[in-house]
């Protein structure tokens, strides 16, 4: 009695399906085990040790047991993402204040001529428009108590802007209503005796302020010129959204939108032809240039720039790795998305942030398979048995498709993990042809982060998993898509008025982020789309003999992606335009999407051990003993 392995070293996961051989072959065990180190070098042996010894205890053996262990011919892959911001905004002389502060007081838009409220009365002429400004040695009651009062001499008092949080109690203690901006750190800085706009939305209404954020509507309360005018974009861009917002008018009205050199990359193809394009024409630019010249030798990036260091980065660390020289590494595909990231406002007084134009970018780093070897021998060497590299990993992805009901060749696969899209079609000649392009998961989770100005890596992902959903009351909560689910037993209180993420095991999660719901979830299933979406239609181009999606007809989707809750459906919506067949795949009608590489190496060894026949060998097409996949089921 033999027992065979075949072991998928995925960016992500390490994945086993386990043989027999007892008068004919049978699966007797599927695992799973987090890749330990970099694909495809020696850092992976931790982890596929111990994914053997998980299908091996499925199996009820040891795992010296098993005869042969196979391995996929993956050459490992660096996959790198990176922002290159390529507009910011610059305010100096401090004439704008964007932030949005949790309790701002009043409502309404006010106007006037700014002022300490700790001036002499004196210095203050009768029935003039003020805004006053409360820094933080001026306790709430005092400065209500000074407001009332210039009110009643006749002084025309606008609006206020206060150091402390302090706004509500000071609107609570006034006899007029005015908007109240507070929480602004940096009040030293504004500068007094220059006209002023403070506008606040009504609290409750659901809406936002609508002058400050409209340019003609800060034309008309500055009375700006045509050229002022444009001027002041940037500052009414920034305030889209918010809630409260000050806008103050300095002498030289120094507000500009700069444009950043954000450097270039130049894309080399196998051919010896290239072209070179500036990160600030967009993503669009980028990756169509780079399919003009596909397929590519080597990628560029400009010295001195973020593109440019990203890209070194790469090469040095693949170096480290194989031990080859930096000039012999090449990038074989970048994908570019374009975003908004936020940026802090230079010469703003409370920290404000403006959402800027932004490239998000993805490299992939190819070498010799020479790591493989490493890890084929260092693991004969712990288990004394004999490991083999079986085959090209998009082919024996192919061959475990086709244990999935209802495909035959020909058709096309899908193979989305972490850090890359795999793809491969094989014909009826069961010739195949194949890509490996860069983005996948980790760049959607860096979009998600970056646009929602996260900080928190593993928030992100959980927000990438998970819908979310917001706990209106204790016991009912609102869904993405604006149901109500009403629950039998009261939520935890910690949740009430947040946004949870409603995980796979039912559970509720909140989160902390100051989002709506619907922001969360379209930012989501943007960047899924830009990814994906994109990637898909990009490598089923590549691997069609006419070079267009239409000539596919199957397309299965496979991987740790194609697990996703919405991924699979958005890339079937896109495709079924071009009339393909495009599902998530069954592999050995039991473990899904997952194992289709692990699988197909064992199919391949029972097959003629050396190449790919295109057929499934008798009584392999389902598995028996599996290992449940849930515990690590999403991209």
């Amino acid at each position: 009695m033999n027992y065979i392995a075949g072991i998928d070293i995925g960016n992500s996961s390490t994945e086993v399906a386990l043989i027999r051989d007892n008068d004919g072959y049978e699966f007797v065990a599927t695992s799973l085990f987090r890749t330990t180190g970099l694909k495809g070098t020696v850092k992976n042996v931790p982890g596929v040790i111990n994914a053997l010894e998980r299908a091996a205890d499925e199996a009820n053996i040891a795992v010296e047991d098993i005869d042969r262990i196979l391995l996929n011919e993956a050459a490992p892959v660096i996959g790198d993402v990176a922002m290159e911001t390529i507009t910011e905004t610059v305010i100096t002389e401090s004439t704008m204040i964007g932030h949005d502060p949790s309790t701002p007081g009043g409502d309404g838009l006010g106007t006037g001529t700014i002022i300490d409220i700790t001036a002499d009365r004196g210095d203050v002429p009768d029935e003039t428009a003020v805004i006053v400004v409360v820094p933080e040695t001026v306790d709430f009651a005092d400065a209500a108590a000074t407001i009332n009062e210039w009110i009643e001499d006749g002084i025309d008092v606008q609006g206020a802007i206060v150091q402390k949080d302090d706004a509500v109690l000071i609107n609570n203690r006034i006899d007029r209503t005015i908007p109240i901006v507070d929480e602004v750190s940096k009040i030293e800085e504004i500068p007094r005796g220059q006209p002023a706009a403070v506008e606040v939305a009504s609290e409750g209404s659901g809406q936002t302020i609508d002058q400050l954020s409209n340019p003609y509507g800060l034309a008309t309360l500055f009375e700006l010129s045509a050229e002022e005018t444009q001027k002041i974009i940037p500052v009414s861009r920034a305030l889209v959204g918010n809630k409260s917002a000050v806008v103050i008018k300095t002498p030289a009205g120094d507000v500009e939108e700069r444009t950043i050199p954000a450097g270039s990359v130049t894309v080399i193809s196998e051919q010896g032809t290239s072209a070179s394009i500036g990160i600030d024409q967009g993503a669009d630019e980028i990756m169509a240039q780079v399919e003009d010249l596909w397929p590519i030798d080597d990628i560029r990036g400009e010295r001195g720039s973020n593109i440019g260091g990203m890209l070194s980065r790469a090469r040095e660390q693949m170096g480290e790795i194989t031990g080859q020289e930096f000039s012999e590494i090449n990038i074989r595909d970048i994908m570019a998305v374009d975003t908004l990231v936020p940026q802090a406002v230079e010469g703003s007084v409370a920290s404000e942030h403006s959402m800027e134009t932004a490239v998000g970018l993805a490299a992939m780093v190819k070498t010799s398979e020479l790591p493989m070897q490493q890890i084929a021998d260092e693991v004969e060497d712990r288990l004394e048995t004999t490991v083999h590299i079986q085959g090209i990993e998009a082919n024996m992805a192919i061959l475990g498709s086709l244990t999935t009901p209802g495909t035959d060749v020909p058709f096309a696969i899908l193979d989305m993990g972490g850090g890359s899209t795999d793809a491969a079609y094989i014909d009826a000649d069961n010739d195949i042809t194949s890509i490996h392009l860069a983005g996948a998961g980790d760049m959607v989770t860096m979009l998600i982060a970056s646009e929602l100005g996260l900080d928190d890596w593993e928030l992100a992902e959980g927000l990438k998993k998970y819908p979310v959903a917001k706990v209106e009351t204790l016991f009912s909560i609102r869904h993405e898509d604006g149901t109500v689910t009403f629950l039998d037993e009261a939520v935890d209180s910690e949740t009430f008025g947040r946004i949870v993420l409603l995980t796979d095991d039912g559970d509720m999660e909140p989160v902390s982020i100051d989002e709506s719901v619907e922001k969360v979830r379209r930012t989501r299933r943007r960047a899924k789309e830009r990814v994906f979406v994109a990637n898909a239609k990009r490598a089923l181009r590549q691997i069609s003999p006419t070079k267009s999606v239409r000539y596919h007809s199957f397309v299965v989707m496979v991987g740790r992606s194609a697990l996703d809750f919405e991924i699979p459906e958005l890339i079937s919506d896109a495709l079924a335009e071009y009339g393909i067949v495009c599902g998530r795949g069954n592999i050995r009608s039991t473990t899904g999407p997952r194992n289709a590489v692990a699988t197909g190496l064992c199919l391949s060894y029972v097959g003629d051990r050396t190449a790919l026949d295109g057929t499934v060998p008798d009584g392999l097409a389902k598995s028996v003993g599996l290992t449940a996949l849930a515990s690590d089921s999403h991209p």
